[in-house]
């Protein structure tokens, strides 16, 4: 735990003031309110430039505490905390009367997590309450992994950083809707698809589209200034050297199978051969080709298995409705 205690305890006097908070999680860094406080949570909104009809997670400091926050558990839900809480999964339920609809979006469904990190577990504890806590960072961008990519796009904005280090996981937690007759995962994410079928010992429906609304359901998200395309990986050197030669600066995700293949290109991100390392490294890599002045990304997908399928999951919505060249 990199932050002290008397960080902790002054970011819990800023919540309670009804401020903002920029929160490490093993996800990404989260922009955090009092979840009770409907000021401070359209706040968040109002920072992040966030439509206030899209709604928000909120953060607990324990699976014991879920039954203040929601109408009903579910025993699929009590499952899946008990197997997966602390970690990066959200489950969807039934708004509790504590929550107020500026946390919804207007919705009668809550989104819920307990996150798997000594310094949000410690803050936590010592506010007392839950936090409303999407990324910290302008609405539809690159999600934030470290409290220098927080202070570098939200500054001022934010009345106080916790630093906690950089995020293990990297890509935000999986969000499961445990609301209908049967669960389904309307964001893959930190926990797999995998990993929740184990628990549940049936498969789990990934829909394209979901009638509950939730983060990351925007057509373009986690998304560099670069434009991202999509391609398939035995093409990844030929389309960014065709698009450098087009007068792109062209940034390039080059794939394992790759990793020693030169190409003619202004940056060059080598994707990790573990999926956790990829995950980990991902917004980074986003971060750093923008950093670097490209104007065009070249990436190909992921096997979609295990986190491959959250990775593939940011990735198209990085890329927007134009995916591919």
């Amino acid at each position: 735990m990199t932050a002290r205690n008397s960080d902790i305890e002054k970011a819990a006097g800023v919540l309670r003031a009804g401020g903002l908070v920029a929160l490490p999680t093993e996800t990404v860094y989260g922009l955090g309110a009092d979840a009770e406080n409907p000021v401070a949570v359209s706040r968040i909104f109002q920072v992040k430039g966030r439509p206030p009809n899209h709604p928000l997670i909120v953060h607990l400091g324990g699976a014991q505490l879920l039954d203040d926050w929601v109408e009903e558990v579910p025993k699929t839900a009590r499952l899946l905390a008990e197997h997966f809480w602390p970690g990066p999964l959200t489950l969807v339920l039934r708004r509790g009367r504590r929550v107020p609809l500026e946390a919804t979006g207007g919705l009668e469904t809550v989104a819920v997590r307990v996150p798997d990190h000594p310094v949000a577990l410690a803050l936590l504890a010592a506010f007392g309450g839950g936090v409303t806590a999407p990324s910290a960072n302008r609405f539809g961008s690159v999600s934030p992994t470290t409290a220098h990519h927080v202070r570098a796009e939200l500054g001022d904005a934010v009345d106080f950083v916790l630093d906690g280090g950089s995020c293990e996981v990297g890509v935000e937690s999986t969000i499961v809707d445990v609301t209908g007759d049967a669960p389904s995962i309307l964001r893959p994410g930190g926990v797999t698809r995998e990993e929740l079928e184990a628990v549940l010992g049936h498969p789990l429906a990934v829909p394209a589209t979901s009638s509950v609304r939730v983060p990351g359901q925007h057509p373009s998200h986690y998304a560099p200034r670069a434009r991202v395309v999509l391609v398939e990986p035995e093409k990844v050197v030929a389309e960014a050297e065709l698009a450098r030669e087009l007068g792109h600066r062209v940034g390039v995700f080059l794939p394992p199978a790759l990793a020693d293949t030169p190409v003619r290109a202004h940056a060059v991100a080598r994707v990790p051969a573990s999926p956790a390392a990829y995950a980990r490294g991902l917004y980074g890599f986003l971060r750093d080709l923008d950093q670097q002045g490209c104007d065009l990304i070249v990436a190909s997908l992921p096997v979609e298995e295990g986190l491959g399928l959250a990775i593939a999951n940011r990735l198209r919505r990085a890329a927007g409705p134009r995916s591919t060249v």
